[in-house]
């Protein structure tokens, strides 16, 4: 327990599914942990304090401004400091053909998967400024960050938008000794595509027929790249995207 001795990491989307697999893993590598998540979870942090790691729980909107800067001052109130973060949360929407879907819909997804990612890295980033340390994020983007989707125009379009942010802002900070990157994953195990599975059994099936590895992702195969990604293993690594998705977008 020595890979995150003394770290500090955010967790956003940690209630559970990749969000809550990467925070387990950061704490069981020594690094103090803010779980956050829309719904706050409480029961997932007490886990890990009852399990001897420190971590606390924060309730974030993560489109919500000025829950975000809270969300960073709380953990640096817990902490002393921030070093990491993974930048997880986001949603899915229905399948909908273009031209029907609703203007809320496209709103909701872009304020969350994309607006969302630009709140937490500004204030990530603000006080990783105000540190004058270096340090290392990570965003979540999917396997529809680099490809389209019928019938998922505005989710696909919020996870390109999210490597577009990546990109450029790991351009802005590369010289500061804060290094950026996203993660791209395929089709994991979490509760999102549990309820795709159970609503959409067909498209869902269709699609993992697709994946040349044979089989859907672990959530804390996903959580071992993220940790890989801030840590000092991966000192070059700077606003890549990386899929994690048994091959799909080979």
């Amino acid at each position: 327990m020595t890979t995150m001795k003394d770290k500090v990491v955010i967790v956003t989307g940690a209630k559970g599914g990749m969000g809550l697999a990467t925070a387990q893993l950061f704490a069981k590598e020594g690094a103090s942990v803010a779980l956050v998540d829309r719904n706050e979870p409480k029961q997932e942090a007490q886990d890990l304090v009852d399990a001897g790691y420190q971590a606390i729980s924060i309730q974030c909107d993560v489109s919500d401004e000025e829950a975000v800067k809270a969300m960073v001052e709380k953990t640096v109130d817990a902490f002393g400091k921030l070093d990491y973060a993974y930048n997880n949360a986001g949603i899915q929407n229905a399948m909908t053909d273009t031209v029907d879907l609703k203007e809320e819909v496209y709103d909701e997804v872009m304020n969350v998967n994309t607006k969302g990612i630009w709140l937490c890295m500004k204030y990530e980033l603000l006080q990783l400024r105000k540190q004058g340390t270096e340090g290392a994020i990570v965003n979540c983007s999917s396997m529809g960050g680099l490809m389209g989707g019928p019938g998922r125009s505005v989710y696909h379009a919020s996870k390109h938008g999210v490597l577009g942010l990546t990109k450029s802002v790991a351009l802005e900070y590369a010289s500061k000794g804060i290094r950026i990157n996203a993660v791209c994953p395929g089709i994991v195990e979490t509760p999102m595509v549990e309820n795709m599975l159970a609503t959409e059994s067909d498209a869902m099936d269709e699609l993992i027929k697709q994946v040349p590895i044979g089989r859907l992702a672990k959530a804390e195969e996903v959580a071992s790249v993220v940790l890989w990604l801030c840590s000092p293993s991966a000192s070059y690594i700077v606003g890549q995207a990386i899929s994690v998705d048994g091959g799909f977008t080979a």
